[in-house]
């Protein structure tokens, strides 16, 4: 059984938390030596990003993919019916996966630039990398896993604070489908 990414994550953190207090980032080649690690797993992350949208282009999975996405917590509005390709899907999960590091990038950016933080420059060199690893695309394009069980499309969306998502998980089953068929929610092919 595998431990929960959140869990392993809380553990990276506190023990990256004890170690960054006996570095010392007052001298110039120790906080210069941390940027570089900092920077050099950002590259690797769009390196494997690069690398994953010339995988799926090249695959360009036409298969239709039928799903509800439920409606998001607190709305009164009607869970949708999305129907796309394998190809879209994966691009679009994508491009979740990009925004998410750019926006990790800007807010450490503002951190260390700003507010002159360092210590948080190592966590964010250990963290955004493991979570590229293990990333459902990064499973099924990197390394080759069948997309079953677990890593069947569509995805259930990360958890937030402590595993509570904004939303409910997606439905692939044939009932919801035909739920949503009926009562007219979406059913447009989305590009």
């Amino acid at each position: 059984m595998a431990l929960n990414p959140q869990i392993t994550n809380l553990v990276i953190i506190l023990g990256m938390m004890q170690v960054s207090k006996k570095i010392p980032f007052d001298d110039p080649q120790v906080l210069l030596a941390v940027r570089i690690l900092y920077i050099v797993t950002n590259i690797v992350i769009s390196g494997i990003y690069w690398y994953l949208q010339n995988k799926i282009n090249a695959k360009k999975d036409l298969t239709t993919l039928k799903y509800v996405e439920p409606a998001p917590m607190g709305s009164a509005d009607e869970p949708k019916l999305i129907t796309t390709t394998v190809h879209s899907y994966d691009l679009q999960q994508l491009r979740a996966l990009w925004k998410s590091q750019l926006m990790g990038v800007g807010m450490m950016g503002v951190m260390h630039l700003y507010f002159k933080y360092t210590n948080p420059l190592l966590i964010q060199s250990i963290i955004p990398l493991k979570g590229a690893f293990e990333g459902n695309l990064v499973k099924i394009h990197l390394f080759g896993n069948p997309a079953i069980g677990d890593l069947k499309r569509p995805w259930k969306a990360a958890g937030g604070l402590m595993g509570m998502g904004g939303q409910g998980e997606p439905k692939a089953d044939k009932k919801s489908i035909e739920q949503a068929e009926r009562a007219g929610s979406g059913g447009v092919k989305e590009e």
